[in-house]
């Protein structure tokens, strides 16, 4: 089978053939056709992520047919069109991974590859309504975007919502879901075009974060935000805080800007802030994040459809930050 493999830090993939997989007790084989990439695979091309072990197949988003079956696996998945859940080993506690947690493609290996192993508890059904590039770019961004705003913040209907960052795979995800639950979804971008495919998707507004007064363009043209989620941190986090509604939840899923210069905690306690983390997500998250999907037909944006060859040209993408929704390879 072909696969792409990454040898070292801050250079290409390569495309190798290697042995073909065979599945130990309860496992299964998936003959992959369509993977996506994830800003975390960038990040280990890198050499920016934690616990590094390469030579690797990187990507976690994947999704294909199920091919061989491994000792104690039941024969009814033979053939099944399957998408994965790449969080393994959340452990027993939905509010928090336990120690053992890990993420498909890296230190495992991934989906950028036409098979790959993969226990079958971590299989779910693909969605009937989506093609294959389609289905792939859905689970970690998704899962991600789905725990973040449900189970973290607990978004209600006609609440407001800032989603920051508009543009990338999880923010795109917020606001399709958040827009589907009947919230009211204003974003924040550097980029107009990306606010404009924002407001496509049906948001309500946008606001570009480099203006000195956006903050207060969102005060007066939407009001308090009932729930803000944030992949950046940084400077513009203290601005979160004047945002934020009493009673607010301000989710954090990542801080590409690093981290807040300060943080005022007279607001957070007067105002009853609530101020959370999230990383992916749990089983029940991923398993509720499917039903939500099919419940609202949701279509995941893709920026474009790749072939795994090319998948250097897609991460050279993702590296300049261009794209909007997901960058997906077709295997």
């Amino acid at each position: 089978m072909k696969a792409l493999i990454l040898k070292e830090t801050k250079s290409q993939l390569v495309l190798e053939e290697r042995d073909e997989l065979a599945p130990a007790s309860g496992q299964v084989v998936v003959k992959l056709s369509a993977a996506a990439l994830n800003r975390r695979d960038y990040w280990i091309t890198q050499g920016m992520y934690p616990g590094l072990t390469l030579p690797v197949v990187l990507g976690s988003d994947g999704v294909g047919v199920v091919s061989k079956l491994g000792h104690g696996v039941e024969q009814s998945w033979a053939g099944q069109e399957v998408i994965i859940n790449p969080g393994w080993d959340w452990g027993d506690n939905n509010q928090f991974q336990s120690d053992d947690f890990h993420i498909l493609g890296m230190p495992v290996d991934g989906t950028f590859a036409e098979e790959v192993v993969v226990p079958v508890e971590y299989l779910h059904a693909a969605p009937p309504h989506l093609q294959s590039t389609q289905s792939a770019a859905i689970p970690l961004a998704g899962v991600t975007a789905y725990r973040a705003l449900f189970t973290q913040a607990e978004l209600s209907l006609g609440d407001n919502v800032l989603v920051t960052g508009a543009g990338g795979g999880v923010a795109t995800f917020v606001i399709q879901y958040a827009v589907a639950a009947g919230a009211n979804v204003f974003v924040t971008s550097s980029s107009e075009e990306k606010i404009a495919q924002a407001i496509g998707l049906g948001a309500k507004g946008g606001f570009d974060y480099t203006d000195n007064d956006w903050g207060k363009q969102i005060l007066t043209e939407a009001g308090m935000m009932n729930v803000v989620i944030d992949s950046a941190g940084g400077a513009n986090y203290a601005e979160l805080l004047k945002l934020a509604a009493p009673g607010g939840r301000i989710v954090n899923y990542g801080a590409t800007t690093g981290p807040p210069e300060q943080i005022d905690l007279f607001k957070v306690f007067w105002k009853q802030l609530s101020l959370k983390g999230s990383t992916m997500g749990s089983p029940d998250d991923f398993t509720a994040m499917l039903k939500f999907i099919d419940s609202h037909q949701i279509e995941p944006v893709i920026d474009s459809v790749i072939p795994l060859a090319g998948a250097n040209d897609a991460f050279a993408k993702m590296k300049s930050s261009d794209q909007f929704g997901k960058l997906v390879l077709e295997i």
